[in-house]
């Protein structure tokens, strides 16, 4: 039994360990939560994704991958998000859809990555979208065509200028300029590859045609494996259709504009949704056989799309694009990779959150300001309004790079507020001009 004069130092060391207990309680605690300043100021903050860095669509999948290393050393240097530095975590996808959802799976499962990004195509975001909804992830896709109209998952974005239809948007500037031809066309005919994107785009086409009153005559799908394109032209050349749609990947595309320049084609106007035909690399490998070709594009150096950023963002890029082995004038992927990837992190940083849901309300609720423009996302994940380019390739000389930094071998037809030429047809005159 103490006596009094014992009670006052058997309190104070009682209250001491009470102290003491609850100080380490809560460092103990403090060190558990994933959410804690100090766990946020040690972790980084990890986006998971997988590109296609070979296979078909690996070169301007390596060209993407670029722009978003630059995005990350960017915004590392500016201190990360939320007081975390930016860990990009990423594997090759081999542009085949098979691999998908194995990627983005060992992505949550093992890499434990904080949030996911899409890669880029239609044919490998489509496969990421069920596991991504599974897991009720956020996910922005780089240039998807109608990825997300079977899924509608609210959580979906696309970063691809085509607006809330996009199916029929990706053609739409092909058609409003063969439509102003004078005599304007009565014909047309549809080729596509039987692939995601192609189908989607000759989907579309097909209701701008209709739409226009446009008689098809030709309306066929070949094999993504598909080599000798020769024998598909020669049958549309047998219809004698006014005009020649086409929905191609990379290779098919240089394969048909090569099949094209062989055979001599004649028709008024051939082209409109050649992937590919963007790149550099393809661009110099064709040479004067792009001539006379219409086709759409995402961004060129135009004069609205030269905003605030985008030309330091070039010289970054260009200056380690030979090193990097990818595109070297960066076009077509740089500025849309680094804008999307960025459009998350803007998300992040506006949330104050890597919380899912909270990032999808603020992607789906706000103009975003960006330096390929303003984007306000609409129905489906897709853009509120579409904008996009067509382009008609004339006087190219030779293989040199040189001449594809500008506008001159690459006119601008579509919007019309950067256009700069119109049409010039027949196709077969427009290449010797």
């Amino acid at each position: 039994m103490h006596s009094p004069s014992d009670r006052p130092r058997s309190c104070l060391m009682s209250s001491r360990r009470v102290v003491a207990s609850a100080a380490l309680a809560a460092a103990v605690l403090a060190s558990a939560l994933p959410g804690t300043a100090r766990a946020q100021s040690t972790e980084p903050l990890k986006i998971g994704f997988g590109m296609a860095l070979t296979g078909p669509l690996g070169s301007n999948g390596k060209s993407a991958l670029l722009a978003m290393k630059i995005w990350e050393e960017d915004i590392n240097a500016k201190g990360g998000l939320l007081g975390r530095k930016v860990q990009l975590v990423n594997y090759d996808d081999q542009s085949n859809p098979s691999t998908v959802p194995g990627l983005y799976t060992k992505l949550l499962d093992v890499d434990k990555v904080d949030l996911v990004i899409g890669g880029y195509a239609t044919n490998v975001l489509a496969p990421a979208l069920p596991v991504v909804m599974q897991r009720k992830k956020v996910m922005i896709g780089l240039y998807g065509l109608s990825v997300n109209q079977k899924f509608k998952y609210d959580r979906f974005f696309a970063m691809s200028p085509n607006g809330q239809n996009p199916k029929m948007a990706v053609s739409k500037p092909f058609f409003d300029a063969v439509m102003k031809l004078d005599p304007k066309p009565k014909s047309i005919a549809i080729v596509a590859a039987d692939a995601e994107f192609s189908r989607n785009a000759a989907d579309g086409a097909r209701d701008n045609a209709k739409a226009l009153g446009l008689n098809i005559v030709y309306d066929k799908s070949y094999p993504p494996s598909q080599t000798d394109f020769a024998p598909i032209l020669r049958a549309i050349q047998a219809t004698n259709p006014d005009v020649v749609f086409v929905g191609s990947y990379p290779l098919d595309s240089v394969g048909m504009v090569q099949a094209a320049q062989e055979l001599d084609l004649k028709t008024r106007a051939f082209g409109g949704a050649m992937v590919g035909l963007q790149a550099s690399a393809f661009k110099t490998k064709l040479g004067e056989a792009l001539n006379g070709v219409l086709n759409y594009d995402y961004w060129l150096p135009a004069p609205s799309f030269m905003r605030p950023g985008v030309k330091e963002f070039l010289e970054k890029y260009q200056a380690r694009a030979a090193a990097e082995g990818v595109d070297p004038l960066g076009y077509y992927m740089g500025p849309y990779a680094y804008a999307y990837i960025d459009l998350l992190g803007q998300a992040i940083t506006a949330t104050k959150s890597t919380d899912d849901g909270k990032i999808a309300d603020y992607l789906r609720t706000t103009t975003h300001q960006t330096f390929i423009g303003p984007v306000k996302f609409g129905a489906e994940g897709e853009w509120e309004t579409d904008r996009q380019f067509l382009v008609q390739f004339r006087g190219v000389k030779g293989n040199g790079l040189d001449q594809f930094r500008g506008l001159d071998v690459q006119p601008v037809l579509y919007p019309l507020a950067d256009k700069t030429t119109d049409t010039v047809v027949p196709f077969n005159d427009a290449r010797k001009k």
